[in-house]
């Protein structure tokens, strides 16, 4: 995929688990776009890692439910360092 597939794809999937964590409100555009980039990567890597299966990494149902997944865990993961933190 190019860079503005990513963008695109990035943007859909942290602003869909934005919605699903509950930081939809404190977080703006930018932030999901991140989100979904970095939670596809660690979707993707976690997918490898237990089941050792690889995604392809196109517009498919496959790789977005892998993303929205990751960038769900990933928000989860910073919201519990940012309480234990307090």
């Amino acid at each position: 995929m190019g860079i503005i597939s990513w963008i695109i794809f990035g943007a859909i999937a942290g602003w869909l688990a934005s919605i699903v964590a509950g930081t939809n409100e404190r977080q703006g555009c930018f932030m999901n776009i991140i989100v979904g980039i970095v939670g596809a990567f660690l979707g993707g890597f976690a997918m490898e890692l237990l089941f050792n299966r690889t995604v392809d990494w196109g517009f498919n149902p496959t790789s977005f439910i892998v993303a929205v997944i990751g960038a769900v865990a990933l928000l989860f993961i910073t919201g519990a360092a940012r309480r234990s933190r307090r």
